[in-house]
C-alpha cells in the first residue's frame, strides 16, 4: 500500500467518525442490494459492498462516482469470508453502523417439494439463513464493542416470510426462519443499543423478478402476470429505516407492488 492510499484510508476513517455513517450491504452486486447501496452512497454513507462477483461490485460502486465504497468478495455462507468482510470494513472506515443483510437466492424455481434435490435445499439454507446469521453475528460483535456502542441490522425478508408461493419450500422456509432471527436479534441487541428490523419486499423490479411480468404460477395453478414496482422505492424505504435514531426502530416493514396478489393470495 502506497502513502497516497494510506492517507486516503485515514481520511475516510476520520470523515466517517465526523460525518458519514458506515454500512455493510451484502448481495450488493445486483438487484435490491445494488439499489440500496446506491441509495446510501448517494446520501453520503460509506458502504462496504459484499458479494460473490467482484466485477458486479465494482459496477455498483461506479454508479456513484466519488462515493466512499469498498468492494469485498464475500460468500456469506463461509464464516471466514464473513469475518474478512467485517475486518475490511472496520479497517477502511473505522466502525459499522448498519448491516443490510440482503444476500439471498430463490433456488431452483418451479420444483415440487418431492423432487427438490437436497443439495439445492442446502444451498438456499446456507445462503439465506446461515449467511444471514453469520453476517448478523459479525455485525453484532462489532457493534457491541465499538465506541460509540451500537448500530442497526436490517434483514431482507420477503412476502414469503408470511405467505408462500407454489413450489418455494426452501425459500419460504428460510424467510420464515429469518423472521425468527430478526426477533431474537432485536431482543438480544437491546442492552447494547443494537436495533434490528426486517423489510419484507414483494415484486420489486429486478432480474430475479423479471418473469413476474410475463407470468408467474398462482396458487390456483394458473399462470398470470403480476405487477412490479421500482426497486428504488425499496431502497428509499431501507434508507429511512437506516437513518432513524437508534432510539427508534421499524421492526417490520412490508413494501410491495400495490396490486400484486399478496393479500388474499391463494
Amino acid at each position: 500500500m502506497n502513502a497516497m492510499e494510506t492517507e486516503k484510508q485515514e481520511t475516510e476513517k476520520q470523515g466517517a467518525g465526523r460525518q458519514s455513517k458506515i454500512a455493510v450491504v451484502t448481495g450488493a452486486g445486483s438487484g435490491i442490494g445494488r439499489a440500496v447501496a446506491v441509495e446510501l452512497l448517494g446520501a453520503g454513507w460509506s458502504v462496504a459492498l459484499a458479494g460473490r462477483r467482484p466485477g458486479t461490485l465494482e459496477e455498483t460502486a461506479a454508479l456513484v462516482p466519488g462515493g466512499a465504497s469498498l468492494a469485498v468478495r464475500t460468500d456469506v455462507s463461509q464464516p471466514d469470508d464473513v469475518a474478512a468482510l467485517f475486518a475490511a470494513a472496520v479497517e477502511r472506515f473505522g466502525r459499522v453502523d448498519l448491516l443490510f443483510n440482503n444476500a439471498g437466492t430463490f433456488g431452483p424455481g418451479g420444483v415440487p417439494v418431492e423432487e427438490l434435490p437436497y443439495d439445492a435445499w442446502r444451498h438456499v439454507v446456507d445462503t439465506n439463513l446461515n449467511g444471514a446469521f453469520l453476517c448478523a453475528q459479525a455485525a453484532y460483535r462489532q457493534m457491541k464493542e465499538q465506541d460509540p456502542q451500537g448500530g442497526r441490522i436490517i434483514n431482507n425478508g420477503s412476502i414469503s416470510a408470511h405467505t408462500p408461493r407454489p413450489h418455494s419450500v426452501a425459500y419460504t422456509a428460510t424467510k420464515h426462519a429469518l423472521t425468527g432471527l430478526t426477533k431474537s436479534l432485536s431482543l438480544d441487541g437491546r442492552p447494547y443499543n443494537i436495533a434490528v428490523g426486517q423489510i419484507d419486499i414483494g415484486n420489486a423490479a429486478t432480474d430475479m423478478t423479471a418473469r413476474m411480468q410475463t407470468g408467474a404460477l398462482q396458487a390456483s395453478g394458473e399462470i398470470a402476470p403480476e405487477p412490479v414496482m421500482d426497486v428504488a422505492d425499496v431502497a428509499r424505504t431501507v434508507r429511512h429505516m437506516a437513518e432513524l435514531p437508534l432510539e427508534a426502530n421499524v421492526q417490520f416493514a412490508t413494501v410491495l407492488a400495490t396490486a400484486m396478489p399478496y393479500v388474499g393470495r391463494g
